[in-house]
C-alpha cells in the first residue's frame, strides 16, 4: 500500500502543478479548448497514445482478450487504428484549414447553425458522457486495488480529481501531460505483459496451455463475427472528435499528419498487449471471472507492489488523460456549438471562458451519474460508437465530397439513422445492427438530398474538393 500511495501522490502532485501553471497561463477559450492551434510533433504523438489507451485498453481490452482471445485486437483495436489513420491521411489538411473546434462546427458552417445541434448533442452526451464514466469507473478500480476503497467513495474521488485538473488546465495541460503519461502507460502495460508470461510459466507454456482458437485472428466466434464487430467500431473513428481536436491543436498541417499517423501506429502496437494479457490470464484466472475485473486481479496477483504501483499509475495516467479529453470534447460542443452559436453569438472572451469551465463541470457531473449505474464497459462503449457512427459518418463524408447534399437531406438522415439504430433491437432483423444504421443513413441522405433544394443558410461546397482546388491554385 505504501508503494501505491507514494507513486500516486507524486503523480497527482505533478498533474496538478501543471494544471495550476496552465490555469495562470491560459487566457482565452481558444487556448483552453483547442490549445491555440500550436502543439508540436511529440506533444501530439503523446496525447494520441494516451487518449487512445484509456479505460477501454487497460480494462475493457484485457477482459476482451480473456473472453474472445487475440481476435479482439482485430475486432476492436485494429479497425480503430486503421480508420483513425485514414482520417488523418485524407482529411487532416482540409479540416485543419477550416480553423474549427468541433465536428458540429463543420456541420454548422456548411448548413447553418441549427444543423450542428444533432452532432453536438451526440458528441457531448451520447459519446463524451458515457466514455467519461468509463474512465471514472476505471479509476475507482485502481483505488479499490490499492486502498480497498468502496466503489461509491472511489467514484467521488475520481470525479474530484478529474474535474479539478480539467477546470484548471484545459486542453494545453492535457496535451502536455499526455506526452509524459504516454511513456508511463507504455512502460506499465509492457511490465504487466512480461510479468504475466513469467507467472504463467513462460511463453511456451502459454501457447501449449491456451486453446488454439484464442490465439487466432478469427477467435472462437469465427471470421464473420470478427468482421461485423470491426464494422460496428471502425467507422466511428472517422468522426472521433478527440482526433479532430488533435488535428486542430497541431501547429502545422505537416505536424497534424505526421504526428497523427505516428501516434496511432504506436497506439496500435501497444494495444496488442492488453489482449495478450487477457489471453495469458486464462492460464491462471478462474474462467468465470467478470472480464471487467480481470485487469485488477492480474495486477494484484502477478506483480509485487513496487512494480504494481507503476502499472497502476500507468492506468491512472491513461484514465486521467482520457477523462480530460472527453470532458473537453463535450465542453467544446456545449460552449462553441450551443452557447455561442445559438444563444450568444457576440459572447466576450471572459464569458466564453466562464462558459467553458461551467460546461466542464456539467459534463463531469453527468459522467459521475452515469458511472454510478455502469455495468458493462465494452458494451456501453460499443453503443456510443455505433450511435455516433451511424448518425454522422455519411453526412460528414457528404460534406467533404458531395456538393449536392442539402441541409434537409443531412438533418433527416441524421434523425432517421439515430432512430433506426436505437429501435434495431426490437425489430427482429437478421441484418447487422451497424450495417442497418449506416444503410438507413446513406439511403435517406441520398434520396432526400436529390429531392430537396439547398437552403438559403447553406454554403454550397464540397470541402475536400474545394480545398484541393485551392491548394493547386496556390502552387
Amino acid at each position: 500500500m505504501v508503494w501505491y500511495l507514494s507513486y500516486m501522490v507524486v503523480y497527482f502532485l505533478f498533474m496538478f502543478s501543471l494544471g495550476i501553471y496552465y490555469f495562470l497561463k491560459v487566457k482565452s477559450s481558444q487556448d483552453y479548448l483547442i490549445a491555440g492551434w500550436n502543439m508540436g510533433f511529440w506533444s501530439i504523438v503523446g496525447t494520441i497514445v494516451s487518449t487512445f489507451c484509456g479505460a477501454a485498453v487497460f480494462i475493457g481490452w484485457v477482459g476482451m482478450g480473456f473472453t474472445v482471445g487475440l481476435s479482439g485486437f482485430f475486432q476492436f483495436a485494429l479497425p480503430a487504428v486503421v480508420f483513425s489513420i485514414l482520417l488523418i491521411i485524407v482529411f487532416a489538411k482540409p479540416l485543419r484549414r477550416q480553423k474549427l473546434y468541433t465536428i458540429a462546427d463543420l456541420f454548422s458552417e456548411r448548413f447553418g447553425k441549427t444543423t450542428g445541434v444533432i452532432p453536438s448533442v451526440l458528441s457531448a452526451f451520447v459519446y463524451s458522457v458515457p466514455t467519461l464514466a468509463l474512465q471514472m469507473v476505471g479509476m475507482t478500480t485502481v483505488f479499490t486495488i490499492a486502498f480497498g476503497m468502496e466503489v461509491s467513495t472511489g467514484l467521488i474521488v475520481a470525479f474530484v480529481l478529474i474535474l479539478g485538473f480539467t477546470i484548471l488546465g484545459g486542453l494545453p495541460a492535457t496535451i502536455i501531460t499526455d506526452a509524459i503519461q504516454s511513456v508511463i502507460i507504455i512502460v506499465g502495460i509492457i511490465a504487466l505483459f512480461i510479468a504475466s508470461i513469467f507467472y504463467s510459466g513462460g511463453f511456451k507454456d502459454v501457447v501449449n496451455n491456451t486453446p488454439s482458437e484464442y490465439l487466432t485472428p478469427v477467435g472462437p466466434d469465427g471470421l464473420v463475427a470478427v468482421l461485423l464487430f470491426a464494422l460496428s467500431v471502425g467507422p466511428f473513428y472517422i468522426i472521433w472528435q478527440s482526433t479532430w481536436q488533435r488535428i486542430f491543436a497541431s501547429k502545422t498541417e505537416k505536424v497534424a499528419r505526421k504526428a497523427g499517423v505516428t501516434g496511432f501506429l504506436i497506439a496500435g502496437v501497444v494495444s496488442v498487449l492488453p489482449y495478450s494479457i487477457g489471453v495469458i490470464a486464462r492460464n491462471y484466472v478462474p474462467v468465470d471471472m467478470n472480464p471487467d475485473l480481470l485487469f485488477s486481479y492480474v495486477t494484484a496477483e502477478v506483480l509485487p507492489p513496487y512494480l504494481g504501483g507503476i502499472v497502476l499509475v500507468g492506468l491512472l495516467a491513461a484514465l486521467m488523460t482520457g477523462a480530460t479529453s472527453f470532458i473537453l470534447q463535450g465542453s467544446s460542443n456545449l460552449t462553441v456549438d450551443l452557447y455561442k452559436r445559438l444563444f450568444n453569438v457576440d459572447a466576450s472572451e471572459k464569458k466564453m471562458m466562464i462558459a467553458s469551465r461551467v460546461t466542464v463541470a456539467i459534463i463531469s457531473i453527468l459522467g459521475l451519474l452515469v458511472a454510478f449505474n455502469l455495468t458493462d464497459i465494452v458494451s456501453v462503449y460499443q453503443w456510443a460508437l455505433r450511435l455516433s457512427a451511424a448518425t454522422l459518418v455519411f453526412p460528414f463524408l457528404a460534406i467533404m465530397f458531395w456538393k449536392r447534399v442539402t441541409k434537409t437531406g443531412v438533418q433527416i438522415s441524421m434523425i432517421m439513422a439515430l432512430i433506426a439504430t436505437i429501435i434495431y433491437p426490437y425489430l427482429g432483423l437478421t441484418l447487422d445492427h451497424t450495417i442497418f444504421g449506416l444503410t438507413t443513413s446513406l439511403i435517406s441522405l441520398i434520396i432526400i438530398s436529390l429531392l430537396t433544394r439547398h437552403a438559403a443558410s447553406e454554403q454550397v461546397r464540397a470541402v475536400f474538393w474545394e480545398d484541393l482546388l485551392s491548394a493547386k491554385n496556390r502552387v
